[in-house]
């Protein structure tokens, strides 16, 4: 019978003499076989491989700790046996292949830790840890449910916030030929940007509220623009629904909320991205730095105005 070899064999407890305890002389067998009933299942291996790790297998059988034995002269060990034939194979060649699910890493760990076998506790950590890694978002999106909740996101969000209103339900009026290629084209994109700037900006759908489809864009609380993506046509005898994808609207705003991270650090490239025209005077650095902050600032206040003042998607 070789050392890889499990009875696993549940035993059932008889009436007979109690477990006797003795000091097991480990040196004196080498390389024969001990028999080990841990938790009902039966092993076959050696002291050779039990105390080849500084654990508490090595004490139990290098004679430095007591260890209970039946009638039979099986050595007991009070603990789940479904595990303990990987931790030999762990004693015998210093690696394993672990299980693949979560639960029974778990398992293996904790059997780990009480038999102080650090080396298989660390590699059960680290395939736990790459499994939350494997599985763990990149990203949440809350999706807004009342107003109170989207007021509630907004306020306490450290973050600038983008939310993206659609709601395809809204069918008041007929829709023209593209619109619903359009509206698919805004979710792209919104999914988009949020897995690209997911660390940066809070982004949030909203599928209640009355337009069909529009962009909303914060920062630090409050409200500095909108891109309403709906509007109105006139065909012959009846009005239609017109959903747009000003594509490169979306990224600019996207960009100026960027601005509105906190803490605010300047970003040079950035407010050089987002300003609409270059200096052509000769400045320094610092003060050209100054004049690009303060004009992307004015075109956020202009913009928000002429958004209040017109006809939006036009």
């Amino acid at each position: 019978m070789s050392g890889d070899t499990c009875l696993t064999t549940t035993l059932c407890p008889a009436a007979g003499p109690k477990p006797k305890t003795c000091s097991f002389k480990g040196g004196s067998l080498g390389n024969k076989y001990v028999r080990l009933n841990v938790g009902g299942s039966l092993y076959y291996t050696t002291v050779q491989v039990l105390t080849r790790h500084d654990t508490m297998l090595k004490a139990m059988f290098s004679g430095r700790m007591e260890v209970l034995t039946d009638k039979e002269g099986w050595i007991l060990i009070d603990r789940c046996g479904k595990h303990f034939g990987t931790i030999l194979n762990y004693l015998r060649d210093d690696t394993i292949a672990l299980p693949k699910h979560r639960q029974e890493i778990k398992e293996l760990m904790a059997e780990a830790k009480y038999y102080l076998i650090q080396g298989l506790v660390d590699m059960c950590q680290a395939a736990l840890q790459d499994k939350k890694d494997l599985y763990e978002p990149v990203c949440s999106i809350p999706i807004i449910t009342s107003p109170k909740e989207e007021e509630r996101l907004i306020e306490s969000s450290m973050k600038p916030v983008v939310k993206l209103l659609y709601n395809r339900s809204n069918n008041k009026y007929s829709y023209t030929s593209n619109s619903d290629d359009n509206l698919l084209k805004n979710i792209e994109l919104f999914d988009k940007l949020s897995l690209r700037f997911n660390g940066r900006v809070l982004f949030i759908k909203d599928v209640i509220g009355d337009e069909i489809c529009c962009w909303f864009f914060y920062g630090q609380g409050r409200k500095l623009a909108e891109v309403c993506c709906t509007s109105i046509v006139y065909a012959t005898e009846k009005k239609q629904t017109k959903v747009e994808f000003p594509e490169a609207r979306i990224y600019e705003e996207t960009l100026n909320v960027l601005l509105y991270e906190t803490p605010r650090v300047p970003d040079n490239s950035l407010l050089e991205a987002t300003s609409r025209s270059r200096s052509q005077a000769s400045h320094s650095e610092d003060d050209e730095g100054f004049e690009l902050r303060d004009r992307v600032r004015r075109i956020h206040v202009k913009r928000y105005s002429t958004y209040d003042d017109r006809q939006l998607g036009h």
